[in-house]
């Protein structure tokens, strides 16, 4: 998934998930069964506030009452007002500080831990 993202801000809708692979194919690798999807998206922590927690996402876009699905021009608009006023923010800095930041980003992003 990260190799798709590579940005200065990253963002993410409230029902979306972020994830390299879906919970139904961990569990069938990790577990070979696959009706411990619940249990492997507990591990891969791919909800929005996990990845902002994490720090792999900057900022979890709101969606309309019920899902983007179901307004999807709301949808569109939340998503159009923080791409501008983020862009916004983004033109005024050098591009020099743009880099670094982004690169730093990417090193925290590959940090792990050894879970037993």
């Amino acid at each position: 998934a990260l190799a798709i993202g590579v940005g200065d801000h990253y963002m993410i809708m409230e029902n979306a998930y972020y994830s390299v692979i879906s919970p139904e194919g961990c569990a069938a690798i990790l577990w070979h069964d696959g009706k411990k999807a619940e249990e492997a998206a507990d591990v891969l922590k791919l909800t929005p506030k996990d990845t902002v927690r994490l720090g792999i996402m900057d900022e979890i876009i709101p969606e309309p009452k019920g899902g983007a699905h179901r307004n999807q021009r709301e949808a569109s608009e939340f998503l159009k007002e923080a791409i501008l006023r983020k862009l916004d923010s983004l033109v005024k800095l050098p591009v020099e500080e743009l880099l670094e930041k982004r690169y730093e980003k990417l090193r925290r992003m590959g940090q792990f831990k050894l879970v037993k």
